[in-house]
């Protein structure tokens, strides 16, 4: 169990992002948020416009959002990769957001590769190194192969929540001591 408060906000075109985002809401006790378009994202014109987007880091419309990220202490963001990078719909909610952020963690699903690269992305948005990450290739999910990288995610997770109870704890201390 997390006793830090998190949110896993996360975009999911196929649901495959989406499973994953549950098990770990599911294991962290913690509350979702879904990112989702303005506009129509499925089929062949969708998956063209979402590689496009991609491509060329654009930033589309999203509906509004149900959840402040500054109520959380820590946020955990979950995309698919699409054309080797994050998608955009989570670039719109990063740029929106990111500045309400206390601590992150990364989680990514694809078809074969691409997770470092944009988990670096995501970093360089938010400015923040994530307490954990998480890259899943879509096979796992379809086989549903993913329950021991979601515990161990769960785990970086738990244990870096502990590294900042216990830093503001001694910044706390420090203060007192003044």
């Amino acid at each position: 169990m997390n006793r830090q408060k998190s949110l896993v906000v996360f975009y999911s075109r196929t649901g495959t992002t989406k499973e994953i985002a549950g098990a770990i809401s599911k294991k962290l006790e913690c509350d979702t948020e879904e990112i989702f378009t303005a506009d129509n994202r499925k089929g062949f014109f969708g998956f063209m416009k979402c590689s496009y987007e991609a491509i060329f880091k654009k930033l589309p419309a999203i509906r509004e959002i149900n959840k402040n990220p500054a109520s959380y202490d820590i946020v955990i963001i979950g995309t698919p990769i699409w054309v080797g990078t994050m998608s955009s719909p989570i670039r719109t909610y990063l740029s929106q957001n990111s500045e309400y952020f206390k601590n992150v963690a990364f989680f990514c699903t694809h078809g074969g590769s691409g997770g470092s690269r944009a988990f670096g992305d995501v970093e360089n948005i938010v400015a923040k190194k994530p307490l954990a990450v998480l890259e899943l290739k879509q096979e796992e999910v379809r086989e549903k192969d993913y329950s021991q990288k979601i515990e161990k995610f769960a785990e970086e997770v738990g244990n870096g929540a502990l590294n900042i109870c216990i830093r503001d704890l001694r910044l706390d201390i420090l203060t007192i001591s003044k």
